[in-house]
């Protein structure tokens, strides 16, 4: 329970803001058909995390604990660091109607989020806790609880969310994760 409930604070925090945030904001001015668009968002996510935290737990198991407790520390310090540099997202967004809203929601999102810090907080989370349906669901849901209010409020949501707030708090948490992982010995 301890990785879902991590998993979902942090990325929902740090989702704040994120390119994938504004994203849906633009899905959701551009297309106002509000239901395609988090379906699209929740089937993209599903891939994307949970074929991050296979690779996360893969890594565990190749590389070894003790290496690999290092490069966890160190990259969710990493993390905090980067949750303190805004996103911003292209005009364009390489958006094409021809594939409909759905369609269009989850290519978009599952490009956005290539590389993105959720996507790696998602590997890291999951090497970490071992638990791949619990840290799916947990980043998942973080990313339906960050998500669907910029779709369903749009601009006016956004605007009064205070995301330097949102991601100082996403950044001490990535710290004590890197710190708490640091101390502690990580098993296979």
């Amino acid at each position: 329970m301890e990785a879902f409930l991590i998993s979902t604070g942090v990325v929902a925090l740090a989702e704040i803001g994120d390119k994938t945030q504004l994203l849906a904001l633009l899905l959701a001015s551009r297309f106002k058909k509000p239901i395609p668009i988090i379906l699209g968002i929740f089937v993209s996510t599903l891939v994307n995390h949970f074929a991050a935290a296979a690779v996360g737990q893969w890594l565990m198991t190749k590389i070894g604990p003790d290496f690999m407790r290092w490069g966890l520390g160190i990259s969710f310090v990493m993390m905090a660091v980067w949750m303190l540099i805004p996103d911003k997202l292209d005009e364009d967004g390489g958006l094409r109607e021809r594939f409909g809203v759905f369609g269009t929601t989850v290519i978009a999102f599952f490009l956005a989020e290539m590389g993105d810090k959720t996507q790696i907080a998602t590997v890291a989370l999951a090497a970490r806790f071992h638990e791949l349906p619990m840290v799916v669901a947990g980043t998942t849901l973080g990313m339906m609880i960050a998500n669907v209010p910029a779709v369903l409020l749009g601009e006016v949501a956004a605007k009064k969310l205070p995301q330097k707030l949102m991601h100082g708090i996403a950044a001490v948490l990535f710290v004590v994760l890197g710190v708490i992982t640091l101390m502690s010995p990580l098993t296979l």
